[in-house]
């Protein structure tokens, strides 16, 4: 495995760049969806869940850590994203109120038990059909990445999916887990920094982790 390649790939899979204001787009007919949720249109949420749902899915998973009650999660945040979409701010991004959903409801269902070990794959990025060889590599990376994500509290991992693989701003993610901005900031580089020191650990070229 070339060093350099790896330290390239690690890069890509780790590298956060958060700023206050996100600049990610939503589609501009996502906030005309939950108009039309709020008006009682069936077709609505079903193009929202078309949309969205693979994300609520990922962070449900990686919340609860358990396929079954990621799904409740899911379908109860989506009850609850059709009976109060007339509460919804339209100044606030659609998949940052999804997820803010999604955050809460899989709390609720995790009361009273720890969350299972981190295993899934949500935080891998997509691929673009790479040779075999390659692929070799990047599940190699994968595979390293997970088990140093593992090694991670709940909340860290929870800010990283957040921010890095959710792609929301830092005011996003402290409203959704209920704490300060800086709060956010703080559990972003803690991770960031256990992250590439796990990583250094296996080998990997970690140097240009931002």
């Amino acid at each position: 495995m070339e060093a350099s390649a790896t330290g390239q790939t690690v890069t890509l899979m780790l590298k956060v760049q958060y700023i206050a204001d996100c600049s990610m787009t939503e589609r501009e007919d996502d906030t005309d969806l939950v108009r039309r949720m709020s008006a009682g249109d069936e077709d609505a949420l079903r193009s929202l869940y078309a949309a969205y749902g693979q994300r609520m899915y990922a962070y449900a998973l990686r919340l609860t850590g358990d396929p079954a009650a990621a799904e409740d999660a899911v379908q109860d945040s989506l009850v609850a994203a059709w009976e109060g979409a007339s509460r919804f701010r339209r100044q606030s991004r659609v998949i940052a109120w999804l997820l803010g959903i999604v955050h809460h409801k899989a709390l609720n269902s995790m009361r009273g038990r720890q969350p299972l070990p981190f295993e899934e794959e949500s935080l891998d990025p997509p691929t673009q059909g790479p040779q075999v060889e390659e692929q070799a590599v990047l599940s190699e990376q994968r595979r390293m990445l997970r088990e140093g994500l593992a090694q991670l509290s709940w909340e860290h991992r929870t800010v990283l999916e957040l921010v890095f693989y959710q792609r929301l701003s830092l005011s996003e993610a402290a409203e959704i887990c209920g704490c300060p901005v800086g709060t956010i900031k703080s559990r972003l580089s803690y991770a960031k920094n256990c992250l590439r020191n796990i990583l250094r650990l296996d080998g990997l070229d970690v140097e240009d982790i931002a």
